[in-house]
Formats: structure tokens, sequence, C-alpha cells
């Protein structure tokens, strides 16, 4: 082979797989960073993956056979160094109000979003994204976390038997207060109040590069350690608490219960289910039943994770690539669901907590994982007494951060029409997670294409009429266009000419140009006159080749309105 079809191909292959970029060059130091950002990672991720399988409505065990496909697969297709790959809190809530916590379906839908993912990232279909607008995700982002968070409040209180529906919940829930377990509400406002305390006191640490004694930067180091393992040691502490009192016969808290042991089977997931009653469910009527989920899901996981990888990516000056990105998630799905995964995405939190801890590579990913497969292997049994007041605590603490208040203050600000989607968003999504987000998009194209179809057109008058479109004529535009050359010259008494000035105007279509031919027409019949000016090249190309009659363009506004004034003599 040619030295310049290898170096394309190593330029591809790299491509594809950007562990052959930094592999090559590892330090020794890097290991350690990356070592200790994945223990740290690791102890994050495991009581986190254990309470957003209670968000998903599924057994504990499933948020652990989760969160460790990602590290693997992202280490070897990733292009952030910080990302970390597994449960949310927003997947959890988008797998529930699918699956309604079946784990065989769960499961099936990783794979198929996997594979839909995967699909979008080999087609390059990352800008789709794109329409996806900043209100609709603060819309949803917020009113997933007041599902999530206020879902929490029944396990805080010690309550079962309470409807999923968010409303029914609400109601429910506030109904049966009465009924509340004294030691599961003590228990869990005491974990909240640690976990807010350890995070006070994490924010409270400022820079690091303010100047301490060795023995303050010590202390710094301790309590910075301890706030950032604060969800491990406050689920520990519960689980202990609960086992004493257990082990003395006092059953006051709700715990976890029973979990299923070992590390998951690798296998197919399963292509049908069996209901409650023995009926068997085919692929396709599962498919059916997930609908417009399958959208939604895949585009969601996309999004939050694609979103983190460049806000961090800017944080530490370094690009990544988004359709790269797509594949990472796309195989993490489709590997995970093979080990009865359920969907994942990147976790702001715990890449926060990446990045924070000095992470240098992907690899790091690789040591979170491998702690969360010791975790499966060899603490199950303990995992067994985790009250769920304790797990409540985590995801209301993990999720209280999403509801941005002040987003609604900025828009108001900025633009108010931006609330629109937010709202649409924000109340849909009490009714159904994937409507609320259908409902966004829907509200935000149709503000998009209402600017496409009613573009500003600024009219000014210098003895002939100049009108200025303010972006591209396409054809949702042409029947406003006519609309305002009629009335502002075409029935004016008498008829007036227009100089229609082109200079924004960088795109033109088929069904302009016959509206256009229509209205030259239209000038010709009044005896005036309409003139083009300051075309862009594409432009004027378009128009010559359409051969319009009576066509007349310059250069500049002022030539055009020169043009005129001479020839209104003879008009």
């Amino acid at each position: 082979l040619s030295p310049h079809i290898c170096r394309h191909l190593n330029i591809t292959l790299k491509a594809w797989l950007p562990i052959l970029s930094w592999l090559p060059r590892y330090k020794l130091k890097w290991l350690k960073m990356d070592l200790l950002a994945g223990l740290t990672v690791g102890l994050t991720t495991v009581p986190q993956a254990l309470a957003y399988a209670e968000v998903a409505g599924l057994p504990v065990q499933y948020g652990l056979y989760s969160a460790f496909m990602g590290g693997f697969i992202y280490t070897l297709l990733g292009t952030s160094k910080d990302v970390t790959l597994g449960p949310t809190a927003i997947m959890s809530l988008l797998c529930f109000s699918v699956v309604g916590g079946q784990p065989h379906r769960a499961v099936l839908l990783s794979l198929l979003c996997g594979l839909i993912q995967a699909v979008m990232a080999l087609l390059r279909l990352g800008f789709l994204l794109d329409f996806i607008s900043f209100p609709v995700i603060k819309g949803f982002t917020c009113a997933a976390a007041v599902t999530i968070g206020f879902g929490q409040v029944k396990n805080i209180l010690g309550l079962q038997g309470i409807p999923q529906e968010f409303f029914l919940e609400v109601y429910y829930t506030f109904y049966r207060i009465p009924e509340a377990r004294i030691g599961d509400v003590v228990l869990g406002l005491l974990c909240l109040g640690l976990l807010i305390m350890l995070l006070f006191m994490k924010a409270s640490l400022g820079s690091d590069e303010a100047p301490y004694s060795s023995c303050s930067r010590v202390a710094r180091k301790l309590v910075w350690t301890v706030a950032t393992m604060r969800n491990s040691l406050v689920v520990l502490a519960a689980s202990f608490i609960a086992f004493s009192w257990d082990a003395y016969g006092y059953h006051v808290f709700t715990i976890t219960g029973k979990t299923s042991p070992g590390l998951p089977p690798f296998t197919p997931p399963p292509t049908t289910d069996t209901t409650a009653n023995g009926t068997v469910v085919s692929f396709g009527e599962i498919v059916e039943g997930f609908g417009g989920a399958l959208a939604v899901i895949p585009f969601m996981g996309l999004l939050e994770s694609i979103a983190i990888a460049k806000a961090f990516g800017n944080q530490n000056d370094y690009r990544i690539d988004a359709n790269q990105e797509l594949l990472a998630i796309g195989v993490t799905n489709i590997m995970g669901s093979f080990v009865s995964a359920y969907p994942v995405t990147g976790s702001f939190g715990r890449t926060a907590v990446n990045s924070q801890t000095g992470v240098c590579t992907p690899a790091g990913g690789i040591v979170t994982s491998v702690i969360v497969l010791l975790s499966l292997a060899f603490l199950m049994p303990v995992f067994y007494y985790i009250p769920k007041a304790s797990l409540a605590a985590v995801i209301i603490c993990a999720v209280a951060p999403m509801v941005d208040y002040q987003v609604v203050a900025k828009m108001w600000r900025i633009r108010k029409l931006d609330l629109l989607p937010f709202l649409v968003t924000f109340l849909m999504s009490f009714w159904q997670v994937q409507y609320g987000i259908l409902g966004g998009v829907a509200a935000s194209g149709a503000m998009l294409l209402y600017n496409i179809a009613r573009p500003r057109i600024e009219v000014s008058d210098h003895g002939v009429l100049v009108m200025e479109c303010d972006s591209g004529l396409s054809f949702p535009a042409t029947e406003y266009l006519s609309h305002v050359i009629h009335t502002q010259a075409l029935q004016a008494s008498p008829p007036r000419s227009v100089v229609l000035d082109c200079h924004h105007v960088s795109t033109i279509d088929y069904s302009v140009i016959s509206e256009l031919r229509d209205l030259l027409r239209q000038f010709k019949l009044r005896e005036v006159h309409l003139v083009f000016s300051r075309l862009q090249p594409s432009v004027l190309t378009v128009l010559l080749a359409a051969d319009l009659q009576g066509l007349r363009y310059t250069d500049s506004v002022e030539a055009a309105l020169q043009m005129e004034t001479e020839n209104q003599p003879n008009d």
C-alpha cells in the first residue's frame, strides 16, 4: 500500500476507534489519576445505580447491570475523557413511562434504542438533535426533576401501593400521610440533611489555587473526598442502621429486600414477553406498545450525553465528535442489552466527579466498571438491608439541581415567546413524559415555521417603495410577500414601483419564482416596475435561469432608485 493510502487508513481507523489516538502515548502518571477518578466515580455510581433502578420501576440489581458496560465501550469509542455512561434519572423515568417496570421489555428497549442510535451515527444524523430547542430541553428536565423528586416522597414516608400516574401520585401521597412510617421518615430526613450538608461543605471549599498550609490542604482534601463519596457513605450508614435494628427484631424501615446475587448472564435480549396470566406477547406487539418512545428515548439519550460531552470539552479545552459519541452510546446500549441493562446515557453528576478528580483518559471508566462488577459479584447480599428511604434521599438530592427556576426569568427578559415551548413541554410532561417532549418540539417547530412563512419585510418610501427582506425566501413565504407587495404598491392609487432589496436573501425556490413571475406580470399591466437590488450571485443565477419576463436588477438600492426616478416621467 502507498504511504498516502496507509495514512488515510490510519486516520479513518483513529476516527472510528479513538482509543488508538491516546493509548500509544499513555503515561504512567495518567494511570494514577485514572485509577483515582475511576474509584471515586465507582463509589458514586453504585448507590446511584441502585436508586435509579427504583425510578425505572425495576429490581435494584438492574441498575448495576446497566452501569458497567458503558465504561468498557466508551473507553474504545468515546471522544471525551470525562464522560461516564450509565443509568440516569431522566432515562430511568423515560424507561418507566414506557415499560412500566417490566424487566424483559426494558432490556429489549435498550437493544432497540442502541440500534437506532448506532444507525443514526453511521448515517451522520447527529444534526437532527439541533431541532430540539433549549426551552424544550429545560422544560423537560424541570418537569422530570419534579416528577422524579416527588415520586420518591412516598419512599421517604414509607408508603406502599401509591399509583404511579403523577397527579394520582400527588393526591394519594398527601391523602395517606397519616399512614407514614416513623422510622422511614426519620431516616429519610436524616439522610437528606446529611447529603445536603456534605454538598454545601464541598461547595464551600472554594478554589484549590488559594494558599493554604499543608495541614489545611490535607483537611480540605479529606472533606472533599468524604463529600464526593457522600452517596455511598450515607447509603452504607443507613444500611448498617437498618441491619442493626433488624438484628434485634425491630423492622422499622422499608428495606430493598432480596436481590438476585452474582453477575448477569451474557445472553441475547428477549424478543417476546409473558404476562402474569401466561399470555405470550410477540416482538411486534411489544414494539407497537413502545410507540413513539422509540423516537423519544434514543434522542433524549443522545441529547443528554452530547450536551454533557460538549460542556466538559469546552471546560477542559478539547473537542468531541458528536457522531462518534452517538456510536459509543448506541453500541453501549446494544451490548448492554446482552447483560440485562436498560437504556443508559451520559451522567452529568458522575461526569463532573470524574473531571474534578482529574481523570486523564476514558480508561477511568474501566475502573468504574470493575467496581460495579465487584459489587455485583460480592456485595448483593449486603444490598438486602439498604433502606428505600436512603435511596430516595440520594435521588432527591441528585435531581434537585435540575429544577432551574432562574431560566424562566431569563427567557422572559430575552424573548418571551420562548416560554411557549418551555411551558408546553413542562406541563405536558406531567401527563406523559414523551408527550411533553413531542409537544415542545411541535411548538418550537411551529414557531420556526411561522418565522419562515412570515419573514420581516421593512418598507420605506423614497418616492419609490423600498422593501427589504431580512431572511431567505422559500415557498411558505410566497403568499405573505405577494400580500405585502399588493397592499403596499399594486393596490395603491396610483400603483407604485417597488425596489426589492434582496441583500439578505441567500436561497430561493421554484414556488417563489412562480410567484415573482406573476408579480412581474401584474406590475407590467399597471405600467410600474419591480426592480431587484443587491442580489447574491446564487440567487441571481436562479432568476436568470428562470427567464423571467421584465426582470430588472441593480447592484445597489441607490442605482435602482435612480433608475426609477429617471423613468417616472415616462410612466
